[in-house]
């Protein structure tokens, strides 16, 4: 492990670029399935589907089900731990790499499972670890990373205006 952390300290690209790469296979679900997700992207599928999505870039799934509540899911983002070993290692320019392109970032919530709410009903959108247990609500997650998320999709899609 020393060994790779000493290599990648001093290549000339980062870490995180060669090991993980710009791009993850991000895995969406809803209960029930058959629900269509359309990401800011402009990508869109039918879950549960997995699409190749860069590590870089915040987005915005709208999800869509008939006979359920619309809603949307705000995917964050978030810098990882990679980062902090390029530095520790003395890969400044490794890190700089990993941060522009961004190979050290991690998309949050992956994976997406969201179970939608039913029309009529009181029910709200809850998003599920992978063993269904519920984490929290759709609404208190995206209330959680709104503000960072609204920075780059801007601030109508991040729902901090009307007319989503």
């Amino acid at each position: 492990m020393v060994a790779l952390a000493t290599a990648c300290a001093f290549a000339t690209s980062g870490c995180a670029t060669v090991l993980n790469g710009t791009n993850v296979d991000y895995k969406t679900e809803t209960r029930p399935e058959g629900a269509t997700a359309k990401f800011t992207s402009g990508q869109e599928c039918t879950t549960p589907c997995q699409l190749e999505m860069k590590r870089k870039y915040d987005q915005r799934v709208d999800l869509y089900a008939e006979g359920y509540k619309p809603t949307y899911v705000l995917i964050q983002s978030k810098l990882g731990g990679s980062t902090f070993g390029n530095i520790l290692a003395g890969g400044g320019i490794g890190a700089v790499v990993d941060g522009t392109n961004g190979a050290s970032n991690r998309l949050y919530p992956r994976p997406l499972i969201v179970r939608l709410a039913l029309e009529g009903t009181d029910d709200e959108a809850v998003l599920l670890d992978e063993d269904g247990n519920v984490t929290m609500t759709v609404q208190q997650h995206n209330d959680s990373v709104r503000v960072d998320v609204a920075k780059t999709i801007g601030p109508r899609l991040a729902g901090l205006e009307d007319g989503e």
